[in-house]
């Protein structure tokens, strides 16, 4: 038996205790000295005061029991729930059951487990999870024969061996239920795990859920778009999305940014459908965060910080790595609470640790408020050397009359299919969002100019994170430099108008948005609609009609980018 399952630290009462007398956190916190007869699932009397207490506090209690027949741990929830989250002992096993059963009251005579519950059970690989329902009246049992006043009677359910299954026993007295040897039926269900090796195999995948407000100046489409590629954000980061949770709100909640009742209902979202963690499409504030991690249970990250993670992952040059990390630690540093906090690295892109916790770093890093921001100084420091190298270089080329063209545009447009198609390269192309993170330079030669040299960079967003447009200035000023700016462009995207206006916006964060340019409209083997098609090429700067996966009329681009480097 592992000792981190068997020790209470402290004697305390975890969860909701506001409104109850200290008389009842007493009684409570006594039930630590109780021990359980090791071949009983609870003991009757142990029964009836949990159900006695909780019949007083109009709460259900549950209580984790190791197989010492010690209570390790003591949680009080609303009358419609407990939050398993709070029972900080709990470590999840893929391998084998965790050594811990959680038995909970069911106040109003509710005498079944719920779908939560039997979420709880596979989520935790309790040993068992079982509910007591407390007679409402405290005067009888309903039980023939029972003299328990309240634990009216008790419903019992054990994973099988079958992924990802349960079987629940029928419901029956508590008095009958403590005497069923609990140790051999256990050593049954074990036995059943032994002799089936594929159980409970490892998922590594991240399930989640994500969240969204339309506040009164968002409309309910720009919500649905931004949910929409926040899904795609997940996808690329590793998550697989398993719910979604949307409010209508006047303004976020400047605590949790969800309101209470909405709050509660994404914790018990998070428990039944298994969630390990809870992407919100916004920028949360520290305290937002902290508070709604609190409430829910399980890690709580913003688009940010999904969007850094993504980053991470893709940064594989020097440069890049330099500048994720610049931007993850300016993005931490106002979220540090204590005196430290602990950063595993792993190297760039590595899967190790989930979502919001990789790094491009190469060392597990122990830092405090002060060290990060001397961290910070001497990244910064770096990237002014790195924004000096690119300046000789772009010196370099000046001196050779040799001209720039960068490829800018949304994530996902077609900007790594354009570069390898007109330079025969092989730049990681797909369809995914931020494929490209490293600038990537080729040569090509035009018509009747000799060499220019075409740049891709990384993809634009919605709500592109500060801290990265900062921390990637070095990069992204040579799209500021540049002689030509192709903005490849998807008609095919039903939220491509709103696409360009986020290109436009960060082009102009860049001071960048007077440069010549070319508008690419790409795929247009995918376009139907052909007024959409004919209402962009008159409306956009310099338009040219291609399909960079098809390579068709690439001509007809090349003659245009001459015929603007001409001017």
């Amino acid at each position: 038996m592992r000792k981190d399952l068997l020790r209470t630290s402290t004697i305390k009462v975890f969860g909701k205790l506001t409104g109850l007398k200290k008389q009842q956190i007493s009684r409570l916190e006594k039930l630590y000295r109780k021990k359980v007869p090791v071949t009983q699932i609870i003991s009757v009397e142990l029964a009836e005061t949990l159900a006695e207490i909780s019949h007083e506090i109009n709460k259900e209690i549950a209580i984790l029991i190791n197989r010492r027949g010690q209570i390790v741990a003591i949680n009080v929830g609303e009358y419609n729930g407990v939050d398993i989250e709070k029972f900080k002992n709990i470590r999840e096993s893929q391998a084998r059951l965790c050594g811990l059963r959680c038995i909970h009251t069911h106040p109003g005579g509710i005498n079944y487990l719920s779908k939560a519950d039997l979420t709880a059970l596979a989520l935790y690989r309790f040993d068992a999870v079982a509910c007591i329902g407390v007679d409402s009246t405290g005067l009888f049992s309903k039980s023939r024969g029972e003299t328990i006043k309240f634990a009216d009677s008790m419903q019992v359910a054990f994973l099988t061996s079958k992924q990802e299954s349960w079987r629940v026993l029928q419901g029956t007295t508590v008095r009958k239920a403590c005497e069923e040897n609990f140790i051999e039926l256990l050593e049954e269900i074990e036995k059943e795990f032994s002799t089936n090796k594929d159980v409970l195999t490892l998922d590594t995948k991240e399930k989640a859920i994500l969240v969204s407000l339309q506040t009164d100046n968002i409309g309910e489409d720009y919500v649905k778009e931004s949910v929409s590629e926040l899904e795609q954000l997940a996808d690329t980061a590793g998550a697989e999305v398993i719910g979604q949770l949307s409010q209508k709100k006047h303004s976020p909640d400047s605590s949790t940014y969800l309101g209470s009742g909405k709050a509660q209902d994404l914790a018990l979202m998070v428990q039944e459908k298994g969630a390990n963690i809870v992407i919100v499409d916004a920028e949360l504030s520290a305290r937002q965060q902290k508070n709604l991690e609190q409430l829910v249970g399980v890690k709580t990250i913003d688009r940010t910080e999904l969007i850094l993670d993504i980053f991470a992952q893709r940064a594989k040059t020097k440069e890049g790595k330099l500048q994720v990390e610049l931007a993850q630690l300016k993005y931490l540093y106002p979220r540090l609470a204590g005196s430290g906090l602990s950063l595993s690295r792993q190297g760039g892109g590595g899967t190790g640790g989930g979502i919001a916790t990789r790094g491009p770093g190469e060392t597990k890093l122990e830092i405090d408020r002060r060290r990060i921001k001397d961290r910070i100084n001497a990244l910064e420091k770096e990237v002014d050397e790195i924004k000096s190298h690119r300046s000789q270089q772009r010196k370099l080329r000046e001196a050779n009359n040799i001209p720039v063209v960068s490829i800018v545009g949304y994530t996902n447009a077609g900007k790594s299919t354009l570069l390898n198609a007109l330079s025969n390269s092989d730049v990681l192309a797909e369809n995914k969002l931020f494929a490209t993170l490293d600038p990537t330079t080729r040569k090509i030669k035009l018509p009747e100019l000799s060499d220019v040299l075409l740049t891709d960079t990384v993809g634009f967003i919605q709500k592109l994170p500060t801290a990265l447009v900062k921390a990637f200035r070095a990069t992204l000023e040579e799209v500021t430099q540049s002689d030509v700016i192709l903005h490849v462009i998807d008609p095919v995207h039903p939220n491509c108008q709103e696409h360009i206006d986020t290109v436009y916006d960060i082009l102009a964060q860049l001071d960048a948005d007077k440069k010549p340019m070319i508008t690419v409209i790409n795929k247009i083997d995918l376009v139907k609609d052909e007024y959409l098609l004919e209402k962009y090429m008159h409306e956009l700067p310099n338009p040219v009609k291609i399909s960079a996966l098809q390579r068709k009329r690439f001509k007809d681009l090349l003659s245009k980018i001459e015929e603007i480097i001409k001017i």
